[in-house]
């Protein structure tokens, strides 16, 4: 008799992690809607809510998955999404991102391609206007480039095509 260790465990690709992602992101943002809530508020709020969401797909994930796909989630909700981690490192002193695939750090001085990668074209594009839009800035074919100031004081550059050759990008210079 040859045992299997992975029998009856389902396989789930990158493709399932990111349809999770989005069915889950897309909820909370319908249900979080317009709510004026404090940053505390709002992160109790979409931790509940995502539970919720979880709730209803029925899937069983192992817990480091789920709460990996979870962080994922609250960083597309609630912060700038895949670079949200880069902007709460203290180490880095510059992200760059040249298009959904291409995301480099300066670290200590050295410049650093990193895994971190977007959907598509049109997420990054996302997470520019949800950088620029409280500023009361837009981006678009007609003004295709954006210089403005995180909350935190970090210099923000974007462009998109046509301008940008390689698809949007975003250049953070973070300051200690």
């Amino acid at each position: 008799m040859n045992a299997n260790p992975n029998a009856g465990r389902t396989t789930i690709t990158n493709s399932d992690i990111l349809k999770i992602k989005n069915f889950l992101s897309e909820r909370l943002l319908r249900e979080l809607g317009s709510e004026i809530l404090s940053k505390d508020q709002q992160a109790e709020l979409v931790t509940q809510k995502l539970q919720e969401a979880y709730s209803l797909t029925n899937l069983r994930l192992p817990d480091a998955l789920r709460e990996q796909i979870f962080a994922v989630v609250r960083n597309e909700v609630l912060g700038y999404g895949p670079i949200q981690p880069l902007i709460d490192d203290p180490d880095v002193s510059e992200i760059m991102v040249n298009g959904p695939k291409n995301v480099y750090i300066e670290k200590n001085g050295q410049l650093l391609k990193t895994s971190i990668v977007f959907d598509n074209n049109a997420h990054v594009v996302q997470i520019i206007d949800r950088i620029i839009l409280p500023m009361g800035r837009r981006i678009d074919a007609d003004s295709p480039t954006v210089d403005a100031r995180l909350p935190d004081g970090s210099r923000v550059n974007a462009v998109i095509p046509p301008v940008a050759i390689d698809g949007p990008a975003i250049t953070i210079r973070k300051f200690s």
